[in-house]
């Protein structure tokens, strides 16, 4: 049996619908776990609603904060796949066909994480968003769809806790701007 409980900017309407389940409702986030236990982690659950020609997407993600330690580089090294985000995986719920960053895909359920390094990054997407974030085995990498590169620029202030925001370009298109530390970038999401 599937628990799903929403908390902060999620919507709590019943299970993760199918896409075509999708029109004209809204998407929740898949959390596990009770409430209480849920209510309980150290990290925050947030998301975003992406709205693109008249329809919404979402991304949902767990919430890491710093408190004085150094995270990307640090706890969580350079090279080792992370989920951007905590505990489990960061989804995108699409219920039309979308390109994220170089990526063609259908409406649908996805995981994306991501690859640090010191200068680019890759993000990459994943075809199963119904898993525990980390460690990213060879089984869960085996339903990675495709990646792209990202270069994160520095910010003049300190982001203590991930926060993800959406930046609409036109009305088709528009980005996941990703911040953390002293990081941004932003992920291109463009409905097809």
């Amino acid at each position: 049996m599937r628990i799903v409980v929403c908390i902060a900017a999620c919507l709590l309407v019943g299970p993760l619908m199918a896409p075509s389940g999708l029109s004209g409702q809204a998407l929740t986030c898949q959390f596990r776990g009770t409430p209480d236990a849920l209510a309980e982690r150290s990290s925050p659950l947030d998301s975003v609603v992406v709205s693109l020609d008249g329809s919404d997407a979402k991304l949902c993600y767990g919430r890491p904060t710093v408190r004085g330690r150094a995270m990307i580089g640090g706890q969580l090294p350079y090279g080792t796949p992370w989920e951007m985000g905590a505990n489990e995986p960061t989804t995108l719920h699409l219920p039309f066909p979308a390109r994220v960053g170089t990526v063609d895909l259908e409406a649908g359920h996805y995981s994306l994480y991501a690859i640090p390094s010191e200068a680019d990054w890759t993000i990459v997407v994943n075809g199963n968003p119904d898993r525990w974030g980390v460690p990213l085995s060879a089984s869960v990498r085996a339903a990675d769809l495709g990646s792209f590169a990202v270069t994160p620029q520095v910010r003049a202030r300190q982001v203590e806790t991930l926060t993800f925001s959406f930046r609409p370009l036109g009305p088709r298109s528009g980005v996941l701007v990703y911040e953390w530390e002293r990081l941004t970038f932003s992920i291109p999401i463009v409905r097809r």
